[in-house]
Formats: C-alpha cells, sequence, structure tokens
C-alpha cells in the first residue's frame, strides 16, 4: 500500500481496537499501544508518521508463537488506543509541546489503572512525555535506548522537541531517569560525546564499533547483553528507534546509518531484560517509515519488533 493510501487509513481511523490475536478492551488489556502520527522535526526524510498505519496493516501477517518468550498466558492482551491529537497547523515548537502534554497525560492514566503504555511513532520525539510520565509515576528509572544516534544534541535545527534532542532532553528535565543505556550507536557529534563522557556514569553508551570488537575477539553476545542490562535500575523503560537495526531491516527509516543490530542480537536483549528480574514500566517504537514504493517490509519488521517488545514488557512484569 502506498503512502497516500496509509494516509487515508489513518483519516478514517485504523486503530481502537485490540491486536495480536489478543481479546481484551482498552480497560482490561495488560498493554495500550498510543500512537503518536508525527513526523514534523524529521531532518532527512519523513514518512514516519505513517508508520503506525503500516505497522496496523502488516501485523496481521505474523504468528505469535515465541520461543524466547514461551510463558505468556492469556492475560495477555494488547490493544491499540486512538492517537494522540495536536493542531498540526502550529508553530512546530508548540506541535512537540502539545504531543508531549497529551502523551504524559494519557500514559499517566494508563499508568494508573496498572497497564503498561506503548508509544508508537511518529518520530523519536514523541517518546519524551511517555517517559516523563514513567519516571514521575515509579520513581528512579532506567532508560534502555535502542538507536543508531545518541539524540543528545541541544535543540537541533531549533526545535526543542527535535527528534535528535530527545534524549537530551529527557537528561535535562528528568532527574527520576538515574540511568540511560544506549545501543547500537553508530553517528554522534562531539557535543553528543562529550555529553556522555561527562555525565558522570549516568550515561553509558555501548557504540556499534565496539560491540563488534568484543564479539569478534570471542566474547558472547548474551554476556555482553547481560552486563548492558546489569547496569539498569529495577524500573526499566525502552525505547527503540528502528534505526539501531541494521538498515536492510529499515530501510525506509528517516536517517538510516550502515552497521546497527541484527534482528537477533535485539532481539536477544528484549530477552535478557526479561529473564533479568527488572520492570519494564513502559517502552516505544520509533522512526519506522513505510517505503514510498508500497513495499511493506519496514512496516513487517516494526510490527515483529513492535511484537517482541510487548511479549519482553509482559514477562517483565
Amino acid at each position: 500500500m502506498d503512502r497516500s493510501a496509509l494516509a487515508q487509513r489513518v483519516s478514517r481511523g485504523v486503530f481502537d481496537r485490540a491486536i495480536f490475536e489478543t481479546t481484551c478492551t482498552r480497560n482490561d488489556a495488560s498493554i495500550v499501544v498510543i500512537p503518536v502520527c508525527y513526523d514534523g522535526t524529521a531532518s532527512y526524510r519523513k514518512g514516519t508518521r505513517l508508520g503506525p498505519a503500516a505497522i496496523m496493516q502488516a501485523y496481521e501477517q505474523l504468528d505469535y508463537e515465541d520461543p524466547r518468550f514461551p510463558d505468556t498466558t492469556d492475560a495477555f492482551g494488547v490493544f491499540v488506543d486512538q492517537e494522540i491529537p495536536f493542531n498540526p497547523a502550529a508553530e512546530m515548537n508548540s506541535i512537540g509541546a502539545e504531543i508531549r502534554a497529551n502523551t504524559n497525560s494519557r500514559v499517566a492514566e494508563l499508568l494508573q489503572r496498572s497497564q503498561i503504555p506503548a508509544i508508537l511513532g511518529g518520530e523519536h520525539s514523541v517518546s519524551q512525555g511517555a517517559i516523563e510520565a514513567c519516571a514521575a509515576h515509579a520513581g528512579n528509572i532506567g532508560v534502555l535506548q535502542f538507536d543508531a544516534h545518541m539524540d543528545l544534541r541541544l535543540a537541533y535545527e531549533g526545535y526543542t522537541y527535535s527528534h535528535a534532542s530527545v534524549m537530551r532532553n529527557i537528561v535535562d528535565t528528568c532527574p527520576q531517569v538515574t540511568r540511560l543505556v544506549q545501543v547500537g550507536v553508530r553517528d554522534y557529534c562531539t557535543e553528543e560525546r562529550d555529553i556522555a563522557q561527562n555525565s558522570g556514569g549516568r550515561i553509558h553508551v555501548l557504540c556499534d564499533d565496539e560491540l563488534f570488537a568484543r564479539t569478534d575477539a570471542g566474547e558472547s553476545i548474551r554476556s555482553i547483553w547481560e552486563e548492558t542490562v546489569a547496569r539498569l535500575p529495577d524500573d526499566i523503560y525502552i525505547t527503540f528507534d528502528i534505526d539501531g537495526l541494521d538498515p536492510s531491516l529499515c530501510p525506509s527509516t528517516g536517517t538510516p546509518v550502515p552497521g546497527g543490530l541484527s534482528f537477533n542480537q535485539a532481539a536477544l536483549l528484549l530477552q535478557v531484560v526479561a529473564e533479568s528480574g527488572k520492570r519494564v514500566v513502559g517502552f516505544d517504537l520509533v522512526e519506522v517509515s513505510p517505503s514510498p514504493d508500497g513495499n511493506d517490509w519496514d512496516a513487517n519488521i516494526g510490527a515483529r519488533v513492535l511484537y517482541k517488545l510487548c511479549r519482553c514488557a509482559f514477562a517483565a512484569n
């Protein structure tokens, strides 16, 4: 399906339903997915605003047995909520502030009902309100970030709520996030490097080249992931930018970078999180963009990542 058709589906409404062959309502689902169809600050190419609708089409081709998460019970239920509203005619920073506030409010409501919130973007800037709400509810939390980029730039291109600034905003404004652990990183600037290095250990970055060197020297990927998860506190928010994966898995994402995690490496890290005894308080999947030519490969991978995130979060709770 091409992008114009996806846009029409969004306007007609493709959300507000249970998915992954689960039977639940918004009020009794264990996980509630919140679509945020926004890509206003995209700095290379747009299209992620169409990611949620594309994933809602692609997930139907999945099968649901998963040996990494074998113990999911009938209580597992995933409901896709209505999308977060915002005024598209407003100034860009005003839109970002509105999305932040509306997402924060929606997530806080779910947390009060002991449901797991899941943001489905959209660009990475949409994660901020959800992370802040989870931190306010749970107290001190850690953030596990899958990403090709650090996203630690200050107001990139003049946008306070830029996709390239989301983690800088969290670090600067959310002291309850006591640890940020980034994996898959392979594209960053001097400003971001300095922020991470001068964070006093609050930010830990496992760069892609370090991961390659360690596995090439004989370390197992599981042992590296266990060390990575051990750096996080007991309560974790997972933010999964699809460009953390090898770009062959997400060729249409906004800012693809050579290298990256394989699908199995990423899935194993989620498995290690689920086995760690730590709790996933919320998560997001962002930067999935459908191909302009109608190929559904990006959405297919996005749907599979979303399912594994849901299984991980449920198993970890």
